[in-house]
């Protein structure tokens, strides 16, 4: 981080962090560009800034264009309890998975690359939706356009992997090197933190690096003898440290376990309302066990505050 940034473009940084409708972001990214010092210790950041504003700008106005030209959509805008992304390399049968899980139209196909743009879905839960997006495959031969945008909203990410592909521990390794090299880590962290997840802790040197909570997802399991030993051995070999169900999209083997560990994991939490009549508030754990990060649920209704975990919550 470059010095003596001042506390307005502390601020906005921080805001934007936060942010999750893409509008709120730009808003913020041209308030952090605004605030920022303009000397030569931060022109690569000013040139990030920059570089951001355009992007977003770009798809911000991507669907009043009209007509093929406009081309389809980067960044999916994120909807129900939590946006969580399928990320995994070629084959791997996430967009089986997708459909699945969500009830989507997603395109399977025995063949690679068959998912080119991001396809959202929801997943529900008791009686939320998680949304799932099903994104293209990552690989040295298929770098797709925009792959960081698409995961600046995300709250976690699925890594789907294939263990019944003798490529599989390459594949997991290469998909992982490819997002480090865009600023993506996928963390074993699920802990509730300060920030919301998906985004860089405030004080971090790039303002714009993701940690996403990673569930690794070991597909395919009705192709091999002894699922739970292949996994052990894959988590051994590689020594990821990821969190990990093992399913089968074909069989539907497992699925039932993906929601209950999201939910769960992603500190989402229900406290009734004092109005009563079995009305409740989704939260979101933050740093403390005294204080709740809430969004108005159903969506659409606000944004993030901070409210006590005393019962009754009031609005």
């Amino acid at each position: 981080m470059p010095a003596n940034l001042p506390p307005e473009y502390k601020a906005a940084e921080a805001a934007f962090r936060k942010a999750r409708d893409p509008r709120e972001r730009l808003e913020w990214l041209r308030e952090m560009l605004r605030t920022i010092p303009k000397h030569k210790r931060t022109d690569h950041l000013q040139g990030d800034i920059k570089r951001r504003i355009k992007e977003l700008s770009e798809e911000l106005e991507r669907p009043q264009r009209g007509g093929a030209r406009g081309g389809p959509t980067l960044v999916v805008r994120p909807e129900g309890a939590a946006q969580i992304a399928l990320i995994g390399p070629p084959n791997a049968s996430k967009s089986s998975l997708h459909a699945r899980l969500t009830g989507s139209a997603a395109q399977a196909a025995p063949y690679p690359f068959t998912t080119q743009h991001p396809e959202p879905g929801m997943m529900p839960h008791e009686n939320i939706s998680l949304q799932l997006v099903d994104l293209p495959a990552i690989s040295p031969e298929h770098r797709s356009r925009g792959s960081r945008a698409r995961l600046q909203t995300v709250d976690a990410a699925l890594l789907i992997v294939d263990l019944s592909d003798p490529a599989c521990l390459e594949q997991a390794e290469t998909v992982r090197t490819i997002l480090r090299e865009r600023r993506v880590t996928l963390t074993d962290r699920w802990e509730p933190a300060g920030e919301s997840p998906g985004v860089a802790a405030e004080g971090a040197e790039d303002p714009f690096a993701l940690q996403l909570p990673t569930l690794l997802v070991a597909n395919k399991v009705e192709c091999l003898a002894d699922g739970d030993a292949e996994l052990r051995a894959f988590l051994e070999i590689t020594g990821l440290r990821y969190p990990a169900l093992i399913v089968s999209a074909a069989t539907v083997q497992g699925l039932g376990k993906i929601g209950p560990w999201l939910f769960s994991h992603l500190g989402l939490a229900r406290v009734p309302l004092e109005t009563g009549g079995g009305r409740w508030e989704l939260v979101r754990s933050a740093e403390t066990s005294t204080t709740w990060r809430s969004r108005w649920w159903p969506p659409g209704r606000g944004t993030w505050l901070t409210v006590s975990s005393a019962l009754p919550v009031r609005r």
